[in-house]
């Protein structure tokens, strides 16, 4: 049976992926891109220029940065998917929550937030990464995850999962402890850091110092120039936008989620008897403990 091949993430998606890392004046560009796609996309590259009082060689390098051949590239872009969203994409991806919405529109514009980023992650997920990260865990003597915030229970949630198929992993929320426990990593030891910024301190410091002993490191953030990305050995971008007084909210740790599910899949899928045997193992440990229908 021949593999689903998803469509490419969505342009909104690798402008916020990318904006911490934008120069002012690229900033200003993906900005206008974002306030008003359809006139971008009708625009020529010396008007967007003069809109966001830029130079046509900073439109040119953003559109680089995008991995777009050129601004004609990005017209086509804009006017394709314009054509499949609503007038504005503020809206339409669910990025805005008013104070006069009803319940009814909020849990729709969370489920537009939530849907997209999880489209848009794998859609953008470098599978070749995935693989090695998979593989790194699969064959580690050590694995310990640093996460702090809401990422940090996406971390235990990997590593409740990890446990239940034979793999033993650690969790640490604690700068201090975290970085006790990363000075004793090494060469065969994969460290995994999850910040959805991936400018978190607490993260990046005990990443740093496992890279610096030898350990594999693997960073899951939504910026693929952040600092945790650029620390990590093997970097798995989520795409998740932040709606409206929910900053790193649930849309972010669904797109973490969907990330590490493809992780604890693939390791159980590449020592399948032994996984399989673990789980059966831990489930009969816990079958007393339901109640009977």
């Amino acid at each position: 049976m021949s593999a689903v091949e998803s469509p490419p993430p969505s342009l909104e998606a690798r402008i916020h992926g990318l904006l911490p890392a934008l120069s002012p004046a690229q900033a200003r560009i993906a900005a206008e891109v974002l306030r008003d796609p359809a006139a971008v996309a009708s625009s020529t590259i010396g008007q967007l220029a003069a809109r966001c009082s830029t130079s046509l060689p900073s439109v040119t390098r953003f559109c680089l940065a995008l991995g777009l051949s050129g601004y004609a590239e990005l017209r086509l872009t804009l006017a394709a998917e314009s054509g499949r969203t609503s007038p504005s994409w503020e809206r339409g991806t669910g990025s805005e929550v008013g104070p006069d919405d009803s319940l009814d529109d909020v849990l729709r514009t969370l489920l537009r937030a939530d849907t997209r980023a999880l489209e848009d992650t794998v859609a953008a997920l470098d599978v070749e990464a995935l693989g090695r990260a998979v593989r790194a865990i699969s064959d580690a003597r050590r694995i310990d995850l640093y996460a702090v915030a809401g990422s940090a229970s996406v971390a235990e949630d990997l590593r409740l999962r990890l446990h239940r198929i034979g793999r033993a992993a650690s969790t640490w929320s604690d700068v201090h402890t975290a970085l006790a426990s990363s000075a004793l990593l090494g060469s065969g030891d994969v460290a995994i850091g999850i910040s959805h910024s991936g400018e978190t301190i607490e993260v990046l410091e005990p990443m740093a110092r496992s890279g610096r002993q030898g350990a594999t490191t693997v960073a899951i953030t939504n910026y693929p120039r952040s600092p945790l990305a650029r620390a990590a050995d093997i970097v798995l971008v989520t795409a998740a936008r932040d709606v409206t007084f929910r900053t790193g909210g649930l849309s972010g740790r669904h797109a973490q989620m969907i990330v590490l599910d493809a992780l604890y899949l693939g390791v159980a899928q590449r020592d399948y008897p032994l996984a399989e045997q673990a789980f059966d193992a831990t489930a009969d440990a816990v079958s007393t403990h339901r109640q009977p229908t």
